[in-house]
């Protein structure tokens, strides 16, 4: 529903309270009264950006881990999560509640109560206004851009990572099966082979390095190898009995038939795989295409989107962002990534990526569960 739906469905209390944040002159007895005076008030642009430009960063990570949620209705218990985990510094102030961010945006008339007995203990995000807080944050955001001429070289790796799913694949129905050390990772020469055939070349990873929380063969396999080989096994292409790597019935008959896979199915597990250590990949991954039309730099995009990422473990907000983000979707082939000689490195969605993501949505819940123990 639109703000002034559920404007209608609210009680007096809750609008007297709205157009009180709003500073509203009008009859506070008429219902009728408050909802029109809340409605020429409230979306009256230059007053909504104010609104917006004075929120706080955790107000608008919060707001962030609504907006691209297709979902209609939000629990109380989901939205203290989210709030929670807009905090980035451990709170000091023991007198922190996390219900004063969830109030704030009640009063704004950003969030309302359901109005049936079924939905009145869940939280709902008129629909008219996600539409303009994307357009105000995305207008905001590119003031903070710097833009440049298309690169003299640049990287554009689209439909190659589907082209080393097949070569992976192909390589093991060649050799039947392939042994796996003791942890259940391949030979290194074995491994070497495989990378040696793909489109992209990765270097082995080196020993001792911190490596986990991007997918089940992280810690052992190049970033992009990694991708391939949790792909292929979680969608049941390949398997392990514990001390072979073998092809599955499945595995074979793609490639019997020479089909390769669908660069949008292996978008959206890149999604799920990588929100268990960044829990909005999916918000990032849509920001990144809605700024990214024109050339940019890297360094100014990080800039506006760093501040949305929060660290995990040894990985900084800036190395997941240009690391686990940028390089990513540039190796699924959204992104093109390039070097100017005065601006350094710079990024731009390519018009396959930018059809992928708008058309993509995976559910918050929906996430790949792998276990850690080997960590």
């Amino acid at each position: 529903m639109n703000l002034a739906d559920m404007l209608c469905y609210a009680d007096i209390h809750e609008l007297s309270r709205i157009a009180h944040t709003y500073e509203c002159e009008c009859n506070g007895h008429s219902k009728n009264d408050l909802i029109q005076s809340i409605l020429s008030t409230a979306l009256r642009r230059e007053i909504f950006e104010r609104q917006v430009q004075n929120l706080s960063m955790e107000d608008i990570r919060f707001l962030n881990s609504l907006l691209f949620d297709q979902r209609n209705a939000f629990s109380l218990e989901e939205l203290l999560a989210r709030v929670g985990q807009s905090y980035f510094a451990k709170q000091d102030n023991q007198d922190w509640n996390p219900r004063e961010m969830i109030i704030k945006f009640k009063k704004l008339g950003w969030l309302f109560n359901g109005y049936s007995q079924q939905t009145k203990s869940l939280f709902h995000v008129p629909k008219d206004l996600k539409k303009k807080f994307h357009d105000v944050l995305t207008s905001r955001f590119k003031t903070s851009l710097v833009g440049t001429e298309e690169p003299r070289v640049y990287r554009d790796e689209q439909m190659l990572i589907v082209d080393d799913i097949h070569h992976f694949l192909t390589y093991l129905a060649m050799q039947q099966s392939v042994p796996l050390a003791a942890d259940g990772t391949m030979y290194k020469r074995q491994l070497q082979q495989i990378l040696d055939r793909f489109s992209v070349q990765e270097e082995m990873v080196m020993k001792g390095a911190w490596r986990f929380g991007y997918g089940r063969m992280f810690k052992e396999y190049p970033n992009r190898f990694s991708l391939i080989y949790d792909y292929c096994y979680y969608q049941g292409l390949i398997g392990e009995d514990g001390q072979t790597l073998y092809l599955t019935d499945a595995g074979n008959q793609r490639v019997q038939e020479g089909s390769k896979e669908n660069l949008a199915a292996v978008y959206r597990f890149w999604l799920r795989l990588y929100k268990n250590p960044i829990p909005n990949v999916q918000s990032l991954s849509q920001w990144i295409e809605r700024l990214t039309g024109q050339w940019v730099t890297a360094a100014s995009l990080g800039e506006v989107l760093c501040k949305l990422i929060k660290p995990f473990y040894y990985d900084t907000s800036e190395s997941i962002f240009e690391q686990r983000i940028l390089q990513m979707m540039m190796h699924l082939g959204l992104l093109r990534i390039g070097e100017d000689e005065v601006q350094g490195k710079v990024v731009q969605v390519t018009k396959l990526g930018s059809s992928l993501i708008r058309g993509t949505y995976v559910a918050e819940e929906d996430k790949v569960t792998y276990m850690l123990d080997s960590y």
